[in-house]
């Protein structure tokens, strides 16, 4: 994770050991600032920084009988700039799926006005499919922990969190729920919080969320704009366009005729925010299996071409750029896609690896957005950061190196 700390405007990353450097942009200089024995968390996916200066970490850990349990612990900045570490809270120990589809406790933001940290527990499953790990776990599916968004309070102590959805939501620590793996979050200037979204192996669109407080955004029951086939007691894998032979959920079987999948839950279903193109919508037609421009066939996409992974959400919060970037959104995208074919298991006619702009619009009480590329060649980029008129950008792959993107002021 790269992150900006509000209260000075440093730039700091973090490494997945759970290292944290600060880096001075001007000269590309890492100052190490906080070990892994500070804090004492090995296996690291979250880290934000609050006005107050006060760092936080998510860990995850496995425990006895194929479960993980996430610890977030936050440091204090003290007067000699020393942190003093503590728990703010800790998931009690739940089940994993041990498939690759074990997302846990990632993405953390810190409210900017104080006072709360918004944290993604991603999903066990790909798409709500039963995943036993090997028999351990009859019939289950999600837990009461998993494909939700929490809010935490920074002045929390030791919360311990309930492997239980109605317990989450009584004593006010569930935020919003029906997400499968928001692994980046980002507010804008105008204060609305939205999240990125990884869909699962079918060729379903990724989204990108208006995430607000209560609100049940479709998972698994929608996913990118569809419903989930699985849900339906007439569905026939074999007559799924949408299934891509080389996805690790189709090879593994794991899209099937499901008779006891659950009933969708009572309440409205929020969908994703609509892409105008021109880029990043491409889509395959479950009628006929091509792959097509949504944009070109003027067809709105929710929101962005299948399995691009998107993630690096920032916004231009300070409003420093020219008109035509003013305000608005750039985000990235991890997974190498094929620029002209789509008999891949990643994106389809769509590199990704890039940085897109994103020209939100608001009406009313939706959003729509314009994706234009506009930065190509990263390598795994997976976190992005933005000061001034610079965006930052991490890569994972490669080199690991961190890229400076300057826009025009």
């Amino acid at each position: 994770r790269v992150v900006r700390n509000p209260s000075d405007g440093a730039l700091y990353y973090l490494k997945r050991g759970g290292q944290i450097f600060r880096l001075d942009p001007a000269s590309g200089v890492s100052t190490l600032v906080t070990e892994t024995a500070d804090h004492g968390q090995s296996n690291l996916q979250g880290f934000a920084i609050d006005p107050a200066s006060t760092f936080y970490l998510v860990n995850n850990e496995d425990v006895a009988g194929t479960r993980t349990r996430a610890t977030i612990v936050k440091g204090v900045k003290q007067a000699n700039n020393t942190r003093l570490w503590s728990v703010l809270a800790r998931s009690a120990a739940y089940p994993r799926s041990a498939t690759a589809y074990d997302h846990r406790f990632n993405g953390i933001i810190a409210d900017p006005n104080g006072g709360f940290v918004y944290v993604n527990s991603g999903s066990r499953t790909d798409h709500g499919e039963i995943q036993t790990a090997g028999g351990l776990y009859p019939d289950m599916r999600e837990a009461g922990l998993t494909a939700c968004i929490l809010k935490l309070p920074t002045s929390g102590v030791n919360i311990l969190l309930r492997n239980n959805r109605e317990w989450l939501r009584s004593n006010g620590f569930l935020f919003a729920e029906g997400t499968r793996n928001t692994f980046d979050f980002a507010f804008a200037a105008n204060g609305d919080l939205f999240g990125t979204e990884n869909g699962p192996g079918r060729d379903d669109p990724e989204e990108l969320n208006w995430l607000r407080p209560s609100l049940h955004y479709g998972f698994p029951w929608r996913i990118g704009g569809n419903d989930n086939p699985q849900q339906f007691a007439d569905y026939r894998p074999e007559d799924d366009k949408l299934l891509n032979p080389l996805s690790h959920a189709v090879k593994n079987g794991y899209y099937q005729n499901d008779p006891t999948y659950p009933p969708r839950p009572g309440v409205p279903l929020i969908e994703p925010i609509r892409n105008l193109g021109p880029d990043a919508d491409k889509y395959r037609d479950p009628v006929d299996g091509l792959v097509k421009d949504a944009s070109g066939r003027r067809k709105q996409l929710s929101t962005f071409t299948a399995h691009r992974s998107p993630l690096g959400l920032v916004f231009d919060r300070e409003g420093v750029l020219a008109q035509e970037f003013r305000g608005d959104g750039f985000m990235l995208s991890w997974t190498k896609g094929s620029p002209t074919g789509d008999q891949i298991a990643g994106p389809f006619k769509d590199a990704s690896q890039d940085l897109l702009h994103l020209d939100l619009t608001k009406t009313g009480g939706t959003y729509t957005l314009r994706a234009t590329r506009i930065v190509a060649g990263f390598n795994k980029p997976i976190d992005a950061e933005i000061i001034g008129n610079t965006v930052y950008v991490l890569e994972y792959g490669g080199n690991q190196s961190i890229w400076a993107v300057s826009l025009p002021q």
